[in-house]
């Protein structure tokens, strides 16, 4: 059975603008507190005030890095994954199978940045003709849901889920034991936050664990989904 793993970043600008025509593209353009665009029949002109004091200033504890000259320096937004075709195996009955990845984010703003996930459709068959549901984990007072973790222990409760360790991860994921489902974007269900933080980092690591628990009466069949994670910073 094999998973595929899509990861999209967004990026979000503030006081900025870029430029462009079919001969150049200004990046970051300024636009503080004062532009324009002017034009007449033999030209165009787009202007910016802005910045008073372009520098950087530094004192005990801390660094100021003002105008978009410094915008190369500053730790830039990134996120990874560490393999993208997640193999869990040959799968036997009651006998849970499970395989990791390791998603990294880099971020340097002074707001937030977020990972959701969600799956795009059902772990089944090429011809969905057999499908293994989403967990609810061991089920009564143990049952987890797309937004809250729960313990997944018993061999006799069947499904798909995850769980996540490491730094910047909800607070629902107790241990190792802790799952959730994926959200089913094909079901209209909503994403979930996976990875999320205010502090900078150069590097944030997490581990997503891929569980997956089949019963006796599971049809055969090679089992695939893809797995969408979009990283979204905000400034």
């Amino acid at each position: 059975m094999v998973l595929y793993l899509a990861g999209t970043s967004g990026v979000l600008a503030s006081n900025t603008d870029n430029m462009e025509s079919s001969q150049y593209r200004i990046r970051f353009g300024n636009i503080n507190f004062g532009s324009n665009n002017q034009s007449s029949s033999s030209y165009q002109l787009g202007t910016t005030a802005g910045q008073f004091a372009a520098n950087e200033f530094s004192s005990s504890g801390y660094i100021v890095k003002a105008g978009f000259q410094y915008i190369h320096s500053i730790i830039p937004f990134t996120f990874s994954i560490s393999d993208t075709t997640i193999d869990l195996g040959t799968l036997i009955a009651q006998t849970p199978s499970t395989a990791t990845a390791d998603l990294t984010v880099a971020f340097g703003s002074a707001g937030s940045y977020q990972v959701t996930a969600e799956e795009i459709g059902p772990l089944q068959t090429s011809s969905g003709s057999s499908t293994i549901p989403d967990t609810s984990c061991n089920g009564g007072a143990q049952t987890c849901t797309e937004s809250s973790a729960n313990v997944w222990t018993s061999t006799s409760a069947y499904g798909f889920g995850y769980n996540m360790s490491g730094t910047s991860i909800p607070s629902d994921f107790i241990n190792s034991t802790y799952f959730r489902p994926f959200p089913d974007s094909t079901a209209a269900e909503s994403s979930q936050v996976v990875m999320s933080s205010a502090n900078v980092t150069t590097s944030s690591t997490s581990t997503i664990t891929f569980k997956t628990n089949i019963s006796g009466s599971q049809g055969a069949g090679a089992y695939r989904t893809v797995i969408r994670f979009i990283a979204t910073p905000g400034f």
